[in-house]
Order: structure tokens, then sequence, then C-alpha cells
């Protein structure tokens, strides 16, 4: 375990945009057709089946089979070389219509991404209500499934301040409830009172649905017997989780979400580009993800990036499409990736209407497993 103080949380919590160390509501007709780029021609011309969609745990809200992660939106202390500008919004905006155009329509954001406390940043949630907005005007009536989260500040207490953090969410995302609302992490006190505040969010009309983020398998158990008390399901948990970081396997976490029905949403889904073979070791990422996914980590991944590539090009898919469909073929798992632009999120969508088989699903695990990982969000282990 990581020992945090009360002061380490805190300033962990106002930049946990820089920690990740690491519904579907379908618009008329019922299939979509994504055509690939030319960047994607393997994808060839990918048809995604809108009726294929998955219940979020035992809630009533219905996502689709994979959605998009907006931590990167407006960020400036982890991603974006920290710098947010025109360019960087036009690219996140074409990713968001991108997303919707090819069928995908869950997102997820979050109050501390896009810090105010990031020099040049810009709220996540504000750019998402800002492109809903301006999509709303050319497409009335498109359906458009958000998630955001609740930030376990160590000075916010009880069940009223879950309720006040939503108002201010869904004030910058224009908003007047949102599909699903999550607690971000766990907080070090208090816990009991934000579980009862996402019961009052359901309660109040506010949501449609609740579900929390890094949590334990303890915690997850908590909170689904606390919220099933009062008749309401706990849809989600949202942790850490890729072909190389299969930490919630290990931990209980998995297992618990499938037994008591509460989807996983898988964040980080494909190691913040470490399993796309972008990145070699002598060409590692830039910035923070440098210090983690270093040349010596590349190195060891080379054989399973290898052999990812030879299994994507028996199906016509891309490394990124098959280490995101061998998240969706473990069942019960909702990966959301970040899309900077247009064309990754178009790539992400290529996940979609196929699947690996069991064979090639155990194979992956067992490379992946001679690989140690990478050092997880602390917050998991509270």
């Amino acid at each position: 375990n990581l020992p945090l103080s009360s002061k380490g949380i805190s300033s962990m919590a106002m930049n946990v945009s820089s920690a990740c160390f690491l519904v579907f509501s379908c618009k008329k007709p019922n299939r979509i057709i994504a055509v690939a780029s030319e960047d994607f021609a393997t994808t060839a011309a990918l048809k995604i089946d809108t009726e294929d969609k998955l219940k979020l745990g035992g809630s009533e809200l219905k996502v689709t089979k994979l959605g998009i992660g907006a931590w990167s939106w407006g960020d400036t202390s982890y991603w974006n070389n920290f710098q947010w500008d025109d360019q960087k919004l036009k690219a996140a905006k074409a990713a968001f219509n991108k997303s919707l155009d090819c069928g995908i329509t869950f997102f997820d954001t979050a109050e501390v991404y896009g810090s105010p406390l990031a020099l040049g940043a810009e709220n996540s949630e504000t750019l998402l209500g800002r492109f809903i907005k301006e999509r709303e005007n050319d497409n009335p009536g498109e359906e458009v499934v958000v998630a955001t989260k609740f930030a376990a500040l160590t000075w916010r207490f009880g069940r009223q301040s879950v309720i006040s953090a939503l108002k201010d969410s869904l004030n910058r995302l224009g908003l007047s409830s949102v599909d699903l609302y999550q607690l971000h992490w766990p907080g070090i006190w208090g816990n009991e009172g934000y579980i009862d505040g996402l019961g009052d969010a359901v309660e109040q009309g506010l949501v449609k649905a609740v579900g929390v983020s890094n949590y334990s398998e303890k915690r997850l158990r908590d909170a689904y017997e606390r919220l099933k008390k009062r008749g309401i399901p706990l849809a989600s948990n949202q942790v850490n989780y890729s072909l190389i970081y299969r930490l919630p396997e290990q931990n209980g976490v998995k297992a618990a979400c499938d037994e008591l029905g509460v989807t996983l949403i898988a964040y980080c889904p494909i190691a913040q580009g470490a399993l796309t073979g972008k990145y070699k070791p002598e060409n590692p990422p830039s910035g923070p993800r440098g210090q983690i996914y270093t040349p010596e980590f590349l190195t060891k991944l080379q054989p399973l990036l290898i052999r990812i590539k030879e299994i994507g090009g028996n199906y016509g898919k891309t490394p990124t499409q098959v280490v995101l469909n061998w998240l969706i073929a473990q069942e019960n798992v909702v990966p959301i990736p970040g899309a900077k632009n247009a064309a990754q999120a178009e790539e992400f969508a290529g996940a979609l209407g196929w699947r690996l088989s069991n064979e090639e699903v155990d194979e992956l695990r067992s490379l992946a497993s001679e690989i140690s990982p990478v050092i997880g969000f602390p917050v998991e282990k509270l």
C-alpha cells in the first residue's frame, strides 16, 4: 500500500488528471456506418450495430460496449505537452463529433479534468457541454450519454457535498441531469456520506445511475450494500484496467463486479498509448508518460506488441483495436480510451463489431503476464 497524508490526498486530488499512473442512446437509423480513414485502411467499412448495447450494472442505463474518455480535454497538467490552445480544442471537438458519427455516444469526464489550478487549462466538463450544445444545433434530438465524477477532496464532508458538487458539474455541462455520476476515488473520511449523496442524487432526479471509481473489492461491496438498502443499484466501478495492468483480476474487483452485477468501466485501457505500438524504446512518449513507459519498459513490451500486431493482421485490425477488443472480450467491461482527435475516435470504433477468439484472449494474457506492471493510481489501495 502507498500511504498518503491528508495534505497529499488534497494535492493529488486537484491534480488527479496527472495521477493515472498507473450509454448508449443511438440515433436513427439502427445501424450507423463508420468508414475507415486512410490511416486505418485495414478497418474497412465498419458497421456498428447500435442495438448491441450493454446495460450498466443493475441500472436501466444502456451504453455502448466502448465509450470515450475526456481526461485530456482541456488538460495542461499531464496531457497536451502542458499546453492548451485552439488547435487542440478543435481536435477534441472533432473527436467528439467523430465518435457520435461512428455510433459511440458514451462520454466520461470529471470535475477535476482540466483543473482550474493548472495554468492554461480549460475544464473538461465545460468543453463537453459546449460540444453537446453545438452538436445539438445541427443534430436536434441526438442523444449523448454523459458520465462525470465527484472528487472526494479532503474538505468535503457528508452527503450534501455530493449534491453541491453535482450541481456545479451540471452548470458546467449545461445539463439538467447526467446519466452516470461516480465517486472519483474513496475519501479519507466521509465515504458513507458520499454514498448516501449518490442515493440522494438519484432520488432527486439529478442522475439516472450512480457508480464509484478506484474502489477496492471491500469498498465496492460496502457501497453496493448501502445503496441496495435504498433500492438503488450500484451501476459501475471505474478502474485502471488494461492488458498490461490487470490488478482488477488479481485483487478481487473484477470477480466482485461480475458477482454483484456491477459493470467495470476500464480507464487507461490502452495504457496511455503504450499498447498502440506507437512508442518504441528509442521513441518513448513525451511528458510524464515518459517517466512511466521508459525505454527499458518498452523494450520488454516489444514481444507482446509484435504478437498483438500479428493477431490484428489476421482480422484487418490495428493493435489499438486488438487491445480494446481484448477488454471487451472479458465481458461486463466497458473500456473508455481517451480520444484527442477524430482519427483516434474512428480507430477506437473499429474495436467493436468483432471478437478475438478465446485462445487469442488467453494467449495475450499469458504473454502480458511476463511483463511487470507499472505502478497504479495510489487511491486504489486506500
